[in-house]
């Protein structure tokens, strides 16, 4: 990011005033919300709040609304992460685009540390997660290790605050 956008960013964070925060908490809880709804409980005019939201769109804050999906009743009963060590720093981009191209990878990070690349798996059953581990993943050539991590449980879920 070069220094220009980095102002604008900051200068975009200092814009958003309580109204705004509160639209936002009150999206999170609920994306559906009707605007008059909003309206009523924070005690603006509708167009108030169509205005704000389509201010916070415009500034990146928000980005999309999206369904947030239960894994397990969809059948998907293991959740892991994966660090993984590339062979080099350049394997990078290689690496990273065969990962996008398999479902079970649902979030990726490029990361300091001990991994290069820290993903998240959501597989249906164990004998799957075996699969995808020796048939996809540790089949990749510029990968050099992996370090598995099976999830227990997930105690705390949540989106940053405004």
């Amino acid at each position: 990011m070069d220094h220009q956008n980095e102002v604008q960013e900051v200068a975009q964070q200092q814009r958003i005033d309580n109204l705004d925060r509160n639209l936002l908490n009150a999206l999170q809880q609920d994306a559906r919300t009707p605007y008059a709804e909003l309206a009523k409980r924070f005690e603006v005019s509708p167009a108030t709040v169509h205005v704000r939201v389509e201010k916070l769109k415009q500034a990146g804050i928000i980005t999309g609304t999206q369904v947030l999906l239960a894994p397990r009743p969809l059948g998907y009963q293991i959740c892991c992460f994966i660090g993984i060590n590339l062979k080099a720093a350049g394997d990078y981009p290689a690496v990273l685009a065969k990962l996008e191209a398999l479902p079970e990878v649902i979030e990726a990070y490029y990361t300091t540390g001990h991994y290069s690349i820290f993903i998240k798996i959501m597989c249906r059953n164990i004998d799957a997660l075996h699969r995808l581990l020796v048939d996809q993943i540790q089949s990749i050539e510029q990968i050099q290790s992996t370090e598995t991590l099976l999830s227990l449980s997930q105690p705390i879920a949540r989106q940053i605050q405004p």
